[in-house]
């Protein structure tokens, strides 16, 4: 038996690694499938032939179809979001769109948090567990850092709007698929459009390179101001920045993202 401590250690690796839900309902006794097994081989070839020839009688068991993401649900995404007039009208559409496999694995519809009036919006790439199981972006480690940099240029949720590209979270953590990201990216780019701020923050790699078509990595986009154009012609002001979670891990990099984000609260302050 594996001692307490050494178990819980693996637990916790489990955990970080994405890999905190159980795949089946109920525990899988391994050691009684080999027992199985083994009683299986001891019985009289006979015997086991006429339970082979029974099983392959049998009706084949039909598994439900689980819709495989394509082009034609990216168009039907791109449709349906430009029907939505307002945000409650897209939340509504994206609770019910079926088109994207992410939504069978998530617990939690991840639509956005903070101030649909304000006049900055931040969006990053996907939810993850935390964000996951309560619903809304930003709310775990790298959540709770983001608040503490919008604080330190006098903002927060009630004077900020949060989102992500990707509104539920990819199982196990793991990064969207190009055709996911293709299918979810109508949704935030009407959402963009609805909310209309005046600066839009892209936090790391992956929003940038979606929303401002970036062809250089985020170090090299960080902190130099950008346009963002909607479908409808519109142009936003946009400033590329490093993800929280990412500064987590490469906490020598916070200087970076305090450049950057007091080089938002001058453009806000001056309303440049």
């Amino acid at each position: 038996m594996i001692p307490r401590p050494e178990l819980e250690d693996i637990l916790r690796f489990y955990a970080d690694a994405g890999a905190d839900e159980a795949l089946l309902e109920a525990p899988v006794d391994r050691f009684a499938e080999g027992h199985r097994a083994a009683n299986e081989a001891r019985r009289p070839i006979a015997e086991r032939a006429a339970a082979a020839v029974e099983r392959a009688a049998a009706p084949a068991r039909v598994e439900p179809a689980v819709a495989v993401p394509d082009e034609a649900q990216a168009a039907r995404a791109r449709e349906l979001a430009g029907q939505a007039s307002t945000l409650e009208e897209l939340r509504a559409i994206l609770a019910e769109f079926d088109g994207c496999n992410l939504r069978l694995t998530a617990k939690n519809l991840v639509f956005a948090d903070g101030n649909p009036q304000a006049d900055l919006m931040l969006v990053g790439e996907a939810p993850g567990r935390d964000e996951d199981l309560e619903g809304l972006p930003f709310v775990g480690r790298s959540g709770r850092l983001l608040d503490r940099m919008l604080a330190a240029i006098g903002r927060d949720r009630q004077s900020a709007y949060i989102s992500n590209v990707i509104p539920w979270r990819p199982p196990g953590n793991r990064d969207p698929s190009p055709i996911e990201t293709e299918i979810c990216r109508p949704f935030i780019e009407r959402q963009i459009e609805l909310v209309a701020p005046r600066i839009l923050v892209t936090l790391g790699n992956p929003s940038t390179k979606l929303l401002l078509g970036a062809q250089q990595g985020i170090m090299r986009m960080r902190g130099k101001w950008q346009v963002y154009t909607t479908r409808a012609g519109g142009e936003v002001t946009a400033m590329p920045t490093l993800h929280p979670a990412y500064l987590l891990r490469n906490p020598a990099h916070k200087k970076l993202a305090w450049q950057d984000f007091l080089e938002i609260r001058a453009k806000l302050t001056s309303g440049g």
